[in-house]
């Protein structure tokens, strides 16, 4: 059964979605503060968690980071805030998606079942296949047409760090932080040089890609 960590100081809405969640067969438990959804957390090994950022001990961004310390599931953020930069900000502290307050319940549990079948441990086709394209994970091989495309190393990086993630938005600053490390997030031209190389090798059509998609400001995304 999935387990959920509900961090929102709302009762009603905490009533709402504990209520939507069981009848659907997650397991829910719920934290008011950021303090108690940590220690929660610890305790309860969520499978994923939905967070509000408003809370009252602490921004929900410093709990994003202290979660993304050691815990690797899933995190949902649920916001009334629209600005893109907050939206910004939470993805680059390691969130996975952002949903905007007031939402949809079917919406929500949409998203929740996306990010949960995307986290689903290392079951992961060793060979990822598109129409353009054939990633093979294990070898560290691409193909196209029938013939292996030459990859540098950096390049091989990224596009491995996106196909282990398809459909899921990579933040610029997770994506130079695992190719190059802590002191490049910065650096986010690296990131258009080196995704503009990889879609001439990869795309039919570089100038409107189809599988190395580029989210304005935000990071990159994988779509098989």
């Amino acid at each position: 059964m999935t387990r959920v960590l509900l961090v929102e100081d709302e009762p009603q809405l905490v009533r709402a979605l504990r209520i939507n969640l069981k009848t659907r067969g997650y397991e829910v438990d719920a934290a008011p503060d950021g303090r108690t959804a940590l220690e929660l957390a610890a305790k309860r090994h969520p499978d994923v968690v939905l967070l509000d950022l408003g809370l009252p001990d602490m921004e929900g961004v410093e709990v994003i980071r202290g979660l993304r310390g050691w815990l690797t599931v899933p995190i949902i953020v649920l916001s009334a805030r629209h600005a893109s930069a907050e939206k910004v900000q939470a993805l680059d502290a390691g969130a996975d998606d952002y949903v905007t307050k007031p939402f949809g319940m079917d919406e929500l549990l949409a998203r929740l079942r996306a990010a949960v079948r995307r986290a689903q441990p290392a079951e992961e086709a060793a060979v990822v296949e598109t129409e353009a394209f054939t990633v093979d994970l294990a070898a560290k091989k691409v193909t196209r047409n029938g013939r292996d495309v030459r990859l540098t190393p950096t390049e091989w990086h990224i596009l491995e760090v996106l196909v282990r993630n398809p459909g899921r938005l990579i933040a610029q600053q997770r994506l130079l932080h695992e190719v190059w490390g802590p002191s490049y997030e910065k650096e986010t031209n690296y990131l258009r040089v080196y995704l503009a190389q990889l879609r001439r090798k990869l795309e039919p059509d570089p100038a409107h890609p189809r599988h190395l998609i580029t989210e304005p400001a935000m990071g990159y995304r994988f779509e098989p």
